[in-house]
């Protein structure tokens, strides 16, 4: 009975890591749809750790209210640097990917998070690499092919993957729009916002585990990162010198999907996230971002009727 238990909670990381990126490919996925529709960055992702925040302080106040250590300083300088790095700036560079190429380009473009956090762990002692042994000539081969990847997607352009007569209109017809908007541009602009985004993200996986260490309450921890992520959103937004009219949600698809990516995609995905990084490190949970890609891809392709190229 014990080796069950001990079993199963072995396998809880790994449940909990799919199940976050699957909510993630979901999410990619409505948040392009609003983003096409003319809702502004800033104000959707001050929208989101808004939302983010209030769902999840009454959790954390009263689910973490005996085991919660004492709130330091430095802790708070931790959450607020982990706001930047993780929500705020990340996900404005992401959703200006997103917009600017694709949901399942930008989810592709996260297949370089794995190899950047590896890379990044191994000065802080959090990975080690043994050539001697197969599992230390993995990760340098994986962290090789992953650069390859990324190098593809974003300078070699492919052809179609998918030939059917809808899909075929619609790319015709998506070509014909993107070509008077500087399509070419928009990309480059696309793909260095994702660098970006994948280099903040990336450093919040080591982030977090040091936030973990010193706070290990999931729940108070998001809640807290997302007030400051709110808070520094929407300073840069009124700084940006936005018009109060953005701030207004139009229709049920921006209200259904600002509520989702907050309570679900920056809530409960980024507690889960936090608790993957304590019990099995930033690697780890990092490592199954690729995910990301094939589970949009299956949602994007036949339902929104994108096209999938080899290449960007």
């Amino acid at each position: 009975m014990k080796a069950c238990m001990k079993s199963c909670d072995e396998w809880k990381p790994f449940t909990a890591v799919i199940a976050i990126d699957f909510v993630f490919a979901i999410v990619n996925l409505l948040l392009k749809k609003v983003l096409d529709e003319g809702m502004d960055h800033l104000v959707l992702v001050t929208f989101r750790l808004s939302i983010a925040t209030i769902f999840l302080a009454p959790i954390g106040y009263f689910w973490e209210r005996n085991s919660r250590p004492k709130l330091t300083l430095r802790i708070l300088c931790y959450l607020f640097l982990s706001a930047i790095v993780g929500s705020s700036l990340t996900q404005y560079f992401f959703l200006l990917g997103i917009q600017y190429t694709s949901a399942t380009f930008a989810s592709a473009f996260v297949n370089v998070v794995p190899m950047i956090t590896f890379i990044m762990a191994l000065p802080f002692g959090l990975e080690t690499v043994n050539l001697k042994c197969n599992s230390g000539n993995a990760k340098v081969i994986g962290t090789l092919v992953s650069i390859a990847g990324a190098a593809t997607l974003t300078l070699y352009k492919g052809v179609p993957l998918f030939h059917s007569s809808r899909t075929t209109t619609q790319a015709m017809v998506h070509a014909v729009k993107l070509r008077s908007t500087k399509r070419a541009e928009r990309w480059t602009i696309g793909s260095i916002a994702l660098v970006v985004g994948s280099l903040l993200w990336s450093s919040w996986f080591l982030l977090q585990s040091n936030i973990g260490k010193r706070f290990p309450c999931q729940y108070s921890s998001t809640a807290i990162m997302s007030f400051f992520g709110a808070i520094q959103s929407a300073i840069l937004s009124f700084c940006t010198g936005r018009n109060l009219s953005v701030w207004i949600l139009k229709g049920n698809i921006q209200i259904i999907s600002v509520l989702f990516a907050g309570m679900v995609g920056s809530g409960l995905c980024f507690v889960g996230m936090s608790w993957c990084v304590k019990k099995r490190g930033p690697v780890f949970t990092a490592a199954f971002s690729p995910l990301v890609q094939i589970m949009a891809a299956m949602i994007d392709i036949p339902i929104l009727h994108e096209q999938l190229h080899l290449g960007r």
